[in-house]
C-alpha cells in the first residue's frame, strides 16, 4: 500500500520522480474563514456579494453565503508545494469541477492522488479532490512537473 502523507510539514518536502508511484497521497485540512474569504477578496478583486451580502445570498440556490471556491482549491498547491512532490516541482495544469459549495466555517479536507507518471516528460497526473464532512465539493485532475533526482 502506498503512503499517504498527512498536513502541510513543517519542512519542505522533496519527492523526486523516481520516490512516486501510483497510489501515494497525501492530505491536508483546513477551515475556510470569513477572514480568508476578505483576504482572497482583497488579492483579487472578486467581491461577488455571494461571498459577503447575506441578504443577496438568501434569494441564491445556495439560501447563504459561500466561500470563494477558489480559496479550497489552493489547497492543491499547498500540497504540491510544499508536502508532495514539494521543493522543485512545477504546477503546469488543474482542472476542476465544483460540485458542492464550502461555507465559512467548514472544514476543507484537500486530497491529491498519484494516478499516471509520464517519465520521458518528467510529469505527474494527480486525481485532486476536496470534501467537506465526507462530502465532495472539488473533483478534478492536476499535472505537475517533477524533476528527476541528480545524478
Amino acid at each position: 500500500m502506498s503512503p499517504v502523507v498527512s498536513h502541510a510539514p513543517e519542512k519542505i518536502g522533496r519527492y523526486f520522480l523516481e520516490d512516486l508511484e501510483i497510489g501515494m497521497r497525501a492530505e491536508f485540512e483546513r477551515q475556510v474563514t470569513e477572514p480568508m474569504g476578505e483576504e482572497f477578496a482583497e488579492v483579487t478583486g472578486d467581491r461577488n456579494p455571494l461571498h459577503f451580502d447575506k441578504e443577496y445570498a438568501r434569494g441564491t440556490i445556495f439560501k447563504d453565503r459561500i466561500a470563494h471556491g477558489m480559496i479550497s482549491a489552493g489547497f492543491f498547491s499547498t500540497l504540491f508545494g510544499v508536502v508532495m512532490p514539494g521543493q522543485g516541482s512545477i504546477y503546469l495544469k488543474q482542472n476542476l469541477k465544483f460540485t458542492a459549495p464550502v461555507r465559512y466555517g467548514d472544514v476543507v479536507k484537500a486530497v491529491i492522488e498519484v494516478v499516471k507518471i509520464e517519465p520521458e516528460k518528467s510529469r505527474v497526473l494527480f486525481a485532486t479532490r476536496c470534501s467537506v464532512d465526507e462530502q465532495l465539493v472539488i473533483d478534478g485532475d492536476a499535472l505537475i512537473m517533477v524533476p528527476s533526482r541528480p545524478l
